[in-house]
């Protein structure tokens, strides 16, 4: 069985970062150097980002908790530009709202198969779940 953070690490992660990179640039209109710097990545791995070479993933964006998952990029996306907000913190909000949704259990069922598993049990002290 794999752990909650090794599926966010995995497969979550690098979701949300493709997913605020096209909305810094795309929406935003922030440079790919300019996201690069902000995610602490090189210039080239938010390319990969925007083409989805990295972060693509079906189970989420299949997900009826998508459209959820989606507003809330946009909203961390808006306070990274707007307030100044700190991108590590904006990826812990985010890991929450994954969590809360239950993306993180679907993608951990569909990922290992293990359907005793969780990871809504798990705590996680940063963004923990609501109840």
């Amino acid at each position: 069985m794999k752990i909650p953070c090794e599926i966010i690490v995995w497969y979550i992660l690098p979701i949300i970062r493709r997913e605020i990179a096209n909305e810094l640039v795309n929406v935003h209109h922030m440079t790919q150097a300019e996201v690069a710097r902000r995610f602490s990545v090189t210039d080239a791995a938010i390319s990969q980002y925007l083409k989805k070479k990295r972060g693509d993933s079906a189970i989420i964006e299949e997900s009826e908790a998508y459209a959820e998952f989606q507003a809330s990029i946009r909203e961390s996306a808006r306070r990274i530009v707007v307030e100044d907000a700190d991108f590590e913190l904006e990826l812990c909000r985010l890991c929450g709202t994954v969590r809360n949704s239950g993306l993180l259990n679907e993608v951990s069922l569909k990922q290992t198969g293990d359907t005793s598993a969780n990871c809504n049990d798990m705590g996680c002290a940063i963004a923990p779940v609501k109840k």
